[in-house]
């Protein structure tokens, strides 16, 4: 085994334990604050007065969170260069009187978030996290061990299954937790219990549920990684390296940023998505405390660059035919640069240009991504911020098998790639 590859394990391992320490969004940007925090960088907080003196920062709203490093040599007109990606994936949340059951069952009430693969969640060991919100206004990360279980009806009791499964959202995904009535136990009170809470001062949450199990290197050379949330945690890590790698290494000429939005699985319009104005004012209290205005502001943006950071979608040999004939991404082959006519990607030939130089920069292999034009394409947070800040955007991301399953899969060297090229990026 090379070095390279070595460096590619190491890199998957820690990027296992990231998304081992994230299974929602709210612990991601947690997790990403505290190795930011560990590598330097010191928190703002948005209501306080900000500096923008040379060095490296990072804010927190809810589920996302905005780095950046600020050069010595920083101006009112000194660009942005962007790496934007998304901390949640899909899943499915909480509801309202969440307790519920059957014959003896307990289950728990859930809404489907984004479009998981429902299929994929079946039969797998579950656990609860996110965020409770006592009435003091106090928020609590929590989590629970292992705890819930889509169980799938057996082959005996429907003959058919093999031929085609059909999951009711509403009546098939309702996961058991216990046995029991609702009325004797509630999994609020089990979720207080994590979060060391009194379970009648809780007065929000949102919490999803999580795979349990490990990330894990498979394959006949190992050359294979499987974990959940790698749509899109394998961006939001690969960022996280490379802007604290960028912060001790010695700074750019322009001002390097780390965006990790969250709702990118439903669309972005939130406080702390895309389609918000959590990086647009971020942008702004930077620029203003290096003493722009608006025409110094708009000469910034005309200088900056966003990479847009999402996974994407391999070849699978079981469905070629799903994919376009000349352009055929695999894993382990460098991370994909993502091109749609219809702007779905917002990469123009410019960005393109940029991102052959990145990755030439960091010597890392990269690959195209176009859909076949028979299937409906994706999005990413690229078009938005692009619609947004009017900064050119360039979207890219690593190679996928199992896009949006309760477990995908990627090759063990393509992430480190990415982080590679990021470096390469935030320096350029």
């Amino acid at each position: 085994m090379d070095m390279a590859t070595n460096a590619a394990l190491d890199h998957v391992a820690d990027l296992g334990a990231f998304v081992a320490a994230s299974p929602s969004s709210f612990h991601a940007a947690a997790e990403a604050a505290r190795r930011l925090a560990a590598a330097g960088f010191s928190p703002l907080a948005e209501p306080d007065a900000w500096t923008s003196a040379p060095g490296a920062y990072y804010a927190v709203r809810d589920g996302a969170v905005i780095a950046w490093v600020v050069p010595e040599a920083a101006g009112p007109t000194t660009g942005f260069h962007i790496l934007g990606s998304h901390t949640d994936s899909p899943t499915f949340k909480l509801k309202p009187r969440p307790s519920t059951g059957r014959d003896g069952w307990l289950q728990a009430g859930v809404e489907v978030y984004g479009g998981p693969l429902l299929n994929s969640w079946l039969d797998r060991e579950l656990l609860l996290a996110g965020r409770l919100v006592t009435r003091d206004g106090a928020e609590h990360l929590v989590r629970t061990a292992p705890m819930l279980r889509f169980p799938q009806l057996a082959i005996h009791l429907d003959r058919g299954v093999n031929d085609g499964l059909v999951l009711d959202k509403q009546q098939h995904m309702n996961p058991v937790w216990g046995l029991g009535t609702p009325a004797q136990s509630d999994v609020l009170a089990v979720l207080a219990a994590s979060a060391g809470v009194d379970a009648a001062e809780v007065g929000g949450y949102d919490v999803v549920l999580a795979d349990a199990q490990r990330p894990a290197v498979f394959g006949g050379d190992g050359e294979f990684f499987a974990s959940s949330r790698l749509d899109n945690l394998s961006s939001v890590h690969a960022s996280v390296a490379a802007l604290a790698a960028h912060a001790s290494g010695g700074a750019g000429r322009r001002i390097a940023v780390l965006a990790a939005f969250d709702h990118e699985e439903i669309g972005s319009a939130t406080r702390s998505g895309a389609s918000g104005p959590f990086l647009q004012e971020v942008l702004e209290r930077i620029s203003a405390g290096l003493g722009a205005g608006l025409e110094e502001r708009a000469r910034a943006y005309a200088d900056s660059v966003c990479v847009s950071a999402d996974a994407g979608h391999a070849v699978h040999p079981n469905y070629p035919d799903r994919h376009d004939p000349a352009n055929r991404p695999a894993l382990n082959g460098g991370p994909l640069l993502k091109i749609n006519a219809n702007q779905r990607y917002a990469t123009d030939a410019v960005g393109a240009a940029l991102w052959a130089r990145v990755c030439a920069d960091a010597g890392v292999p990269y690959q195209e991504f176009v859909s076949n034009n028979a299937l409906p394409c994706g999005s990413t947070i690229g078009p938005l911020t692009a619609t947004r800040l009017g900064i050119r955007t360039v979207d890219v991301g690593i190679a996928l098998l199992s896009m949006h399953s309760a477990r995908e899969m990627c090759g063990v060297e393509d992430p480190l790639r990415l982080a590679l090229a990021a470096g390469a990026f935030f320096r350029a």
